[in-house]
């Protein structure tokens, strides 16, 4: 689907805990990383710049299902499910490409915010207009 973007990582050494597994902190950073990958190709990031506005995290929920290891080659899926009027939400899978095992799905709040005043701001439809929205549905 165009609509839901991969990103691919491959789980480096140190992402390995204690425990033998990837530690649950990276799962965060590669949601954001990405989302802002996503951005940046359907050209929002530009289009939000050029508002004045930036996105910042709410809040975000993670579900981990199975352990990832180091040298495991990870599909991070993820979509934009819908707009409100300062809000959106992303969602996420991770699947290890080795054996298609879904590692955890996870999603977050982004809030539009100006630049200048740091306050939530309306989204404007031409921002809305670069993701084509996946209903609950089609997700992947």
């Amino acid at each position: 689907m165009r609509n839901v973007y991969q990103y691919l990582v491959t789980v480096p050494e140190e992402a390995v805990d204690t425990n033998g597994h990837v530690n649950n902190v990276h799962y965060v950073q590669w949601m954001q990383d990405a989302a802002i990958s996503h951005s940046e190709k359907a050209q929002c990031s530009q289009l939000t710049a050029s508002c004045g506005a930036t996105w910042v995290v709410r809040a975000h929920r993670i579900e981990y299902l199975r352990p990832a290891f180091a040298n495991d080659q990870i599909s991070v899926l993820t979509w934009v499910s819908n707009f409100r009027k300062v809000r959106s939400l992303r969602k996420y899978k991770f699947v290890r490409v080795s054996d298609g095992a879904i590692l955890a799905q996870g999603e977050t709040d982004w809030v539009f915010v100006d630049l200048k005043s740091a306050r939530p701001k309306v989204i404007p439809d031409e921002v809305k207009t670069t993701f084509e929205l996946v209903p609950e549905d089609k997700e992947p």
